[in-house]
């Protein structure tokens, strides 16, 4: 699970769109979309995942607004909720 490495202004600006992409009917709310996307964003760090076009943000990003939409607003409980819901691993420390 290895991708590109971006600048951190570039990759806070694409992670963030994984979130909002998804989320554009406007059932959500500009407070509840900032908590998913920084929930989306701890996720990716936990996941050592530098590339946003990877297939699996976007299983990560349908995660986070499925544990948000049950009610969970922390967002590193909704990270780890969303990342335990899709039965992935995470990475060892190294």
């Amino acid at each position: 699970m290895r991708g590109h490495r971006a600048s951190a202004g570039t990759e806070s600006r694409n992670s963030a769109m994984g979130i909002h992409k998804l989320t554009a009917n406007g059932a959500f709310g500009p407070d509840e979309i900032r908590v998913m996307s920084n929930a989306y964003e701890a996720a990716l760090v936990i996941l050592q995942l530098n590339n946003s076009d990877d297939p699996i943000t976007e299983l990560i990003a349908k995660s986070i607004i499925n544990v948000s939409a049950a009610g969970e607003r922390d967002p590193a409980q909704m990270a780890k909720r969303a990342i335990n819901a899709l039965g992935i691993r995470r990475p060892s420390a190294a």
